[in-house]
């Protein structure tokens, strides 16, 4: 691919009360996302075939704003297909494909990123599942409008039901590995495992877990 894969970051400002609100208490759950954020953010500025861009529904407080240190655009309104849409077809502007990720996957393996990225070189889109029946990756090498209207968010068909879209609509899709994203304690819990043993490298949520965790 000629130019650089644009990597959206996908996140809500860690506000207590507005994100991850099945994780931990109000306090802790807003922390949480700040060091997912935060992680996400410093592991994607050191791929050197990638631009990152981080999307979000809102404001950042300043400080937080100057640390994640790439571009910060708007998802603006919608539903999450259209801001999804919105974001990917502003990325594919200036890149030859687009990569739509969370924020509360801290860690995610780049080797993931990088079959992402060599799944665009022979097929349209490439989609990975998460085991709640989400996705946690989607990459693009086009975004048509409408693309992602009136799919089923937050559920457990959802992967299945892009997947068909995407297929339905003529893009040639590939499926990736399945990987994990953090809405509950279980996923939490997991995440520190693999964190604590070194499979997985987000140090600001590793520091923030273990400062937390009861002895």
């Amino acid at each position: 691919m000629s130019a650089a894969l644009s990597i959206c970051i996908f996140a809500k400002p860690p506000v207590a009360g507005t994100v991850k609100t099945r994780l931990a208490d109000a306090e802790l759950a807003a922390r949480l996302a700040r060091a997912f954020l935060l992680d996400t953010c410093d592991s994607l500025r050191a791929l050197a075939w990638a631009a990152p861009i981080l999307a979000t529904t809102g404001d950042l407080e300043p400080s937080l704003a100057r640390r994640v240190e790439i571009p910060i655009w708007p998802q603006g309104s919608g539903d999450l297909g259209a801001r999804i849409e919105r974001v990917m077809r502003r990325a594919l502007e200036s890149a030859d494909g687009a990569i739509a990720i969370g924020a509360d996957t801290p860690g995610l393996p780049r080797e993931l990123l990088v079959r992402a990225c060599e799944a665009l070189t022979r097929a349209d889109a490439a989609i990975g599942p998460t085991d709640d029946g989400g996705f946690y990756l989607l990459a693009l090498r086009a975004c048509p409008v409408g693309l992602l209207a009136d799919l089923p968010w937050s559920r457990s068909d959802t992967f299945a039901a892009t997947l068909e879209r995407l297929r339905s609509r003529g893009l040639r899709t590939l499926v990736l590995e399945p990987w994990f994203d953090v809405d509950r304690p279980a996923d939490l819990e997991r995440l520190r495992a693999l964190l604590s043993t070194g499979a997985l490298v987000a140090p600001e949520t590793l520091a923030l877990i273990s400062a937390t965790s009861s002895p």
